[in-house]
């Protein structure tokens, strides 16, 4: 009779997934902020002029 099956692998490989791509969606949230940021600048450069 066998043990259980090892699946420790498929849970590492789970995590870094899921860390992979919480990891880019917070690179990507953070660069659209960056955007943000710089859009509302130049709205306020426009605002300015007028």
């Amino acid at each position: 009779m066998e043990g259980p099956a090892d699946t420790l692998t498929y849970m590492i490989a789970g995590y870094a997934v899921i860390f992979g791509v919480m990891l880019i969606y917070l690179v990507s949230l953070i660069l659209r902020w960056k955007n943000l940021r710089k859009d509302i600048e130049v709205l306020k450069d426009l605002e300015k002029k007028d």
